[in-house]
């Protein structure tokens, strides 16, 4: 069967780069445009645009599936699409276009975390397991029926960039497990069923630290949006990055909210309910990432996060 992939970050591309291994006929790579990137703002490819040049494959740039760009895919004859993450929602027009359909490889236990950001939801919320799921794409927001899916815990101390590269994998053994069924037309295909929630895109604006809330909100959160957009707080009037933080499991006193301080060989920082964020690697504005312990070292007066 001759498969179309859609993808743009570089999870896309280890799944992308898996499948072509694994022996799957991938003809085609949608992807999205160049996009500016770093602080001079250069045009850059995807990576899923690098590997498909890598790998000889036909490359299709687009942000929205216009009529010229479905009639370049038609070109390429498509049985059927596998999308990981391409950024660009599928009008009906787009969905009628393959025999066989489009089919979603989402990072969450569907229909939970429906949305742009499930890896990043999940970590904040707490949850101690996800997992993979492939469905057909349908009209609605990842509401389409179920080939299969695969579940997996969440490590105590992952980030949301650790726990998709492991997704990526389970991911690719999920596709390895379905595309058979598909090739050979007895795939089942599922109604999702269960609690649903949303995973709305994740915003710089909410990923500041507010150290009025719990230690453990403010470890979730941290470990939620690395590497993107990445937890910070202020210092001053500059912006703080925090990579890493932990929870403080002792309770520390009265502190002010915000107070940095060291306790038992640790930089901490004083939080709601008498509790502590332990800071494990940030990066001052203008400055490296650097150990905590070494920025607070550098310090030359008390100071207050906000």
């Amino acid at each position: 069967m001759r498969i179309l992939f859609a993808g743009t970050p570089s999870t896309a591309a280890s799944v992308l780069d898996g499948l072509i291994s694994s022996g799957h006929e991938v003809v085609a790579v949608l992807t999205r445009e160049d996009a500016p990137t770093g602080r001079k703002k250069v045009l850059t490819p995807s990576p899923v645009a690098v590997l498909a040049e890598l790998r000889g494959l036909p490359i299709i740039k687009a942000n929205n599936l216009s009529e010229e760009v479905l009639l370049e895919i038609s070109k390429h004859k498509i049985d059927f699409a596998i999308v990981v993450a391409y950024g660009v929602i599928l009008k009906q027009n787009a969905l009628d276009l393959l025999p066989k359909g489009w089919f979603n490889l989402h990072f969450s236990v569907l229909p939970k975390w429906r949305g742009a950001a499930p890896v990043q939801r999940a970590i904040e919320n707490g949850d101690s397991s996800t997992g993979v799921t492939l469905f057909k794409i349908d009209r609605g927001l990842d509401t389409g029926p179920i080939a299969g899916s695969l579940d997996t815990s969440i490590g105590p101390d992952e980030n949301a960039g650790e726990l998709l590269k492991r997704l990526a994998i389970l991911g690719l053994t999920l596709l390895n497990e379905q595309l058979p069924k598909l090739y050979a037309g007895n795939e089942t295909l599922t109604e999702q069923v269960g609690e649903i929630s949303l995973a709305p895109k994740t915003s710089r604006v909410e990923a500041k630290l507010d150290f009025t809330k719990s230690a453990q909100v403010l470890e979730r959160l941290v470990r939620a949006m690395n590497p993107e957009p990445m937890a910070w707080c202020l210092l001053g009037e500059e912006p703080m990055r925090i990579f890493s933080a932990r929870a403080f499991d002792q309770a520390t006193g009265g502190r002010p909210n915000g107070e940095v301080f060291l306790l038992e060989d640790r930089v901490l920082v004083s939080c709601a309910n008498s509790q502590a964020l332990e800071l494990l690697s940030v990066q001052p504005a203008s400055r490296n990432a650097m150990n905590a312990r070494d920025w607070f070292n550098g310090l030359t007066e008390a100071v207050q996060l906000r």
